[in-house]
């Protein structure tokens, strides 16, 4: 850790471990209602819980990017953050109106729009704690002793998804004006500008883990921008195919749509290729694991299953139906998800001075949370192909086919069991690290300082472990 402000983005990576446990016990909730076990309807609806769940998702990626940037702007400016105070300020709003909206939704309180629910008061709060958000690490770019891609990259990412958010709170009457600009908030965030904070994230990560130089990384990152933005923008036709736009949109969204997977394909072949160039081996190998894995499973969320059933020919048999959250569970996952825990298990260390990182506990969270996340995703195929099949082929009522697939829901169950005992172990992990430490202030790399950190700041149990791994390093 570099600077003392930096010292921030540990109770933002705090605030989304919270909300990621209180996703996925909402995610739970639905999961038993698909089975039919439904004994919280009368409190806790099923729409009020989709909703709760969704958003969620947003709220705790959104305010790990933005640890993610508290962490990163300074290090990348090379100065303090502007304003710490903002910052804490700027924190306490965001979960303030994270926990009204929340509240307003099991109370009905909510605009009914899929991922911008929230009551249209809240959506002016909301604008004001993202201005405040880019002030703060915009002053600190600005007045930085230096200027690289990344920070840059990082920071016309978010900007960019503010601007974005615009759009959707625009209010029409007509559901097909609505539905239209609605998805210039959803697509143009998840399918383009997230892309370029998860691209500027991952090119931080690879710098730091590999040691490659900056130049190289960097020149990628311009590729993977340029991918994104050629793909991603018209790439948003996909979600016009069937909502009252014109015929063209099929042909547009197809063609890009088709394209959109090799952004996804660049940053997988990215990560690899600086990977297999590093020069040296960093003692943070599970960062190293989020980081690459990151890579090759958005690849696989977002590009491949994205691209499955985005063609016009396919998706008229599968918009609307489980094989949508087939990809977006994995896509949400392996893009944004696995860069947050990525960043985390990478400040960490650096923030606290303990060593956490290679221990069994790590790995088991690894394992378990992906392999748990790809078993989800089996499910949700198998539900949403014979939900297509039954539905959309043979013709049978909706709520019919709902009861005809509550059988895959065990298995989706099961799955999600492993993937939170995953979470559960990573969150134990994050929690053993401890506060912040000014000791570890001016540690600017992680392999290169640990000599200078005494071993009073590691956990007892950690000592022997550690004086161990240090004779094997010097051997």
């Amino acid at each position: 850790m570099k600077f003392r402000s930096q010292k921030v983005a540990y109770w933002f990576f705090a605030a989304c471990m919270a909300l990621l446990v209180l996703q996925i016990v909402y995610g739970f909730i639905m999961g038993f209602a698909h089975m039919g076990l439904d004994g919280l309807h009368n409190w806790i609806p099923f729409n009020a819980a989709r909703a709760t769940h969704t958003n969620l998702l947003v709220v705790w990626l959104l305010t790990g990017f933005m640890g993610a940037s508290y962490f990163m702007i300074p290090d990348e400016a090379d100065r303090e953050l502007h304003s710490v105070p903002l910052a804490y300020v700027q924190l306490v709003s965001l979960l303030l109106v994270g926990v009204v909206a929340i509240i307003g939704f099991h109370l009905n309180w909510w605009e009914g729009r899929k991922f911008l629910e929230i009551p249209r008061p809240l959506d002016y709060l909301v604008v004001v704690n993202i201005l405040l958000f880019l002030y703060n690490i915009g002053m600190t770019v600005w007045r930085g002793n230096r200027f690289t891609t990344t920070g840059i990259v990082l920071y016309m990412g978010l900007t960019s998804a503010a601007l974005l958010y615009l759009p959707g709170m625009i209010y029409f009457s007509n559901q097909t004006f609505d539905s239209y600009f609605r998805w210039w908030v959803v697509h143009l965030w998840v399918e383009g500008v997230w892309e370029l904070i998860m691209g500027a994230i991952l090119a931080y990560l690879l710098i730091k883990l590999t040691g490659v130089d900056r130049e190289v990384i960097e020149k990628w990152l311009y590729i993977i921008v340029g991918l994104t933005f050629l793909s991603g923008i018209l790439g948003t036709g996909h979600h016009y195919y069937f909502i009252g736009t014109p015929r063209y949109w099929l042909w547009i969204g197809g063609i890009f749509s088709a394209l959109e997977p090799l952004a996804f394909l660049g940053m997988a072949l990215f990560a690899v290729a600086m990977y297999r160039r590093s020069g040296r081996t960093h003692p943070n190998k599970i960062s190293l694991y989020w980081t690459i894995g990151c890579a090759i499973m958005s690849f696989v969320g977002a590009g491949f299953l994205g691209f499955a059933h985005t063609l016009p020919q396919v998706n008229l048999y599968t918009h609307g139906t489980l094989v949508t959250a087939m990809h977006g569970h994995l896509a949400f996952w392996g893009a944004y998800a696995m860069i947050v825990l990525a960043i985390i298990t990478y400040a960490m260390p650096l923030m606290t001075g303990r060593k956490l990182w290679n221990n069994m506990t790590g790995m088991l969270a690894f394992w378990a949370s992906n392999i748990g996340m790809v078993g989800m995703t089996g499910a949700f195929a198998v539900a949403g192909i014979a939900q297509v099949y039954l539905e959309r082929k043979m013709g049978m009522d909706f709520l019919a086919v709902q009861k005809e697939v509550e059988v895959h829901f065990l298995g989706l169950v099961l799955a999600a069991s492993l993937f939170t005992v995953g979470i559960l172990l990573y969150i134990y992990n994050f929690i053993r690290y401890g506060l912040p430490s000014d000791e570890m202030i001016g540690v600017n790399d992680m392999d290169a300082s640990w000599a200078g950190v005494s071993h009073t700041q590691q956990p007892q149990e950690e000592k022997s472990s550690s004086l161990h791994a240090t004779a094997e390093e010097a051997q």
